[in-house]
């Protein structure tokens, strides 16, 4: 039996969380003292090991969970690690006492190898610093002119892909075309080098499109591992197979750096003239190479994998809905106003941004894919001072705090009772109009100071794949009865991808 084998026998797990239970309450109850015992803690729910249990349905149990206690405690022999989904409690972690709640050194550690020092990895100055400089680059015009342009080309592209699928009746792993599509655009978007990895048309850029996905995956389960420190030190298993890919991401952008740099000397051509965040970053000398590839391996982590999974569960969503299909699609060809065209690499040509902006059946299908399947399900804090929530229950200084973006967007307290039906029009006012809600509510994009600074420049770009792909196409899944569910890991991707047929809706 191997390493890993032996790690996931249920027989040991079972045995491992009871005994683990019975320590963490012991260790627990050592730490409380007279004055500790008087406060009101929020009830136990289970232990960090229900959750490994539970890992491939993770999402599944904290919603469960949710639904019954709204927030709770899950014992670990390192603390509490307590989970909301009240949108009061997200309001006072996310922006009322902001900074009180962190990455700290948990999330810190466990994310370092993969993120490094980037900003979501971080807190205070290099946070700040970092936070201002997106601030400024994502403000800009050029930044704004130039991701428009890459997004438009490559949606074009996969649309040319699909069509080749739709012609020939062939199925479409739709997930897959996505993740390397967006990969794509953010790719040259951050780094200003055509990666290729939709065609395969880059070797180097397959392998590192691989190796971010493995690491990505990799990385979470070091949250329910409580061995991913021992197999690091010994370099075995899930940690052996997270510093080879891990190695395969550095190599590969150290690489593009050290190119870059060395192509802005010997050219006439100032970094301040190009649209790509590296150049502009290159303009000062403030940023050592190491750091430099933190900030914008960050980028690119957050511009791909939550774009693209968003993007697959609305395909899925609009083949099970069909209705909204249909809607979406008419919305798309009355507002660009083209009832006949050569090729989709016209069709995007129709996308301006004034168009983009009046699709607002458009805007509210996204939304309403992203309540029900946020790109990132859970998002965690370290609590660093004794506290108290604005529900009355206390937390400790080192414990874990996190809102649960999934579970909120399936709770009726918070959407009523139809909270688990897929349904735009929510979003939408007696005009049909866009109509947005609190994002302590609305979870998706974070709030308060550490609200995603991307979020006009995600919507952009899902706005044009989508309205590509669906004014072009009409989409059904080639298994309707086959079960379609997430995998576990930092972002929401559909297990073993979306197996989709494209039809063709003859618009050129």
């Amino acid at each position: 039996m191997t390493t890993m084998d032996f790690l996931s026998c249920p027989y040991f797990f079972t045995a491992f969380s009871v005994i683990s239970t019975l320590l963490a309450l012991h260790f627990l109850s050592r730490r409380l003292n007279k004055n500790q015992r008087k406060k009101k803690y929020h009830p136990v729910a289970g232990t960090i090991f229900n959750q490994l249990l539970n890992f491939n349905r993770l999402h599944h149990y904290m919603t469960d969970l949710a639904g019954k206690y709204r927030t709770y405690r899950l014992l670990s022999p390192f603390g509490n690690e307590i989970y909301t989904s009240d949108p009061l409690n997200v309001e006072y972690i996310l922006k009322t006492n902001f900074d009180n709640f962190g990455k700290g050194p948990y999330n810190y550690n466990k994310l370092k190898d993969l993120l490094g020092d980037g900003i979501f990895a971080v807190d205070g100055e290099k946070w700040r610093q970092q936070r201002k400089i997106s601030s400024h680059e994502f403000s800009t015009r050029m930044l704004k002119e130039y991701s428009i342009e890459i997004f438009r080309k490559n949606a074009a592209k996969l649309a040319n892909k699909v069509s080749e699928a739709a012609t020939c009746n062939q199925i479409l792993e739709i997930q897959d075309l996505l993740m390397k599509s967006t990969l794509d655009s953010i790719f040259q978007v951050a780094f200003g080098t055509e990666l290729g990895s939709m065609c395969a048309s880059n070797e180097e850029g397959s392998k590192f499109a691989d190796a971010f996905d493995t690491s990505s995956a990799t990385t979470l389960f070091r949250y329910v591992d409580v061995f991913w420190r021992l197999k690091k030190f010994l370099n075995i298993g899930s940690e052996a197979c997270l510093r080879k890919n891990t190695k395969i991401l550095n190599d590969f952008v150290f690489k593009l750096i050290k190119s870059r740099i060395q192509q802005l000397q010997t050219t006439k051509d100032s970094a301040n003239k190009r649209g790509d965040i590296l150049s502009r970053f290159l303009q000062t000398d403030e940023f050592e190479t190491t750091y430099l590839r933190d900030i914008i391996l960050n980028f690119v982590i957050a511009g791909k994998d939550t774009s693209a999974a968003t993007l697959a569960w609305f395909i899925y969503v609009l083949c099970k809905h069909p209705a909204v299909q249909e809607k979406v699609a008419k919305e798309v060809k009355e507002v660009t106003n083209r009832k006949e065209m050569s090729s989709p690499t016209e069709f995007v040509l129709s996308l301006t941004d004034e168009a983009l902006e009046k699709m607002n059946y458009l805007h509210a299908a996204i939304t309403e894919t992203l309540r029900l399947y946020p790109a990132v399900p859970v998002d965690a804090k370290m609590c660093f001072s004794d506290d108290t929530l604005p529900d009355g229950y206390s937390v400790n200084k080192g414990d874990t705090v996190a809102y649960q973006p999934y579970a909120m967007g399936r709770m009726k307290f918070i959407w009523g009772d139809d909270a688990e039906e897929y349904r735009p029009e929510r979003w939408l006012d007696e005009n049909n109009v866009f109509m947005p809600e609190s994002p302590f509510k609305f979870t998706a994009f974070q709030a308060g100071p550490r609200i995603c600074l991307g979020k006009e420049f995600a919507y952009r770009q899902m706005k044009i794949f989508s309205a590509v792909l669906v004014g072009c196409f009409r989409f059904e899944l080639n298994d309707d009865n086959k079960v379609v569910t997430y995998k576990t890991m930092i972002n929401l991707h559909i297990d073993g991808g979306l197996h989709v047929r494209a039809f063709h809706r003859h618009i050129y």
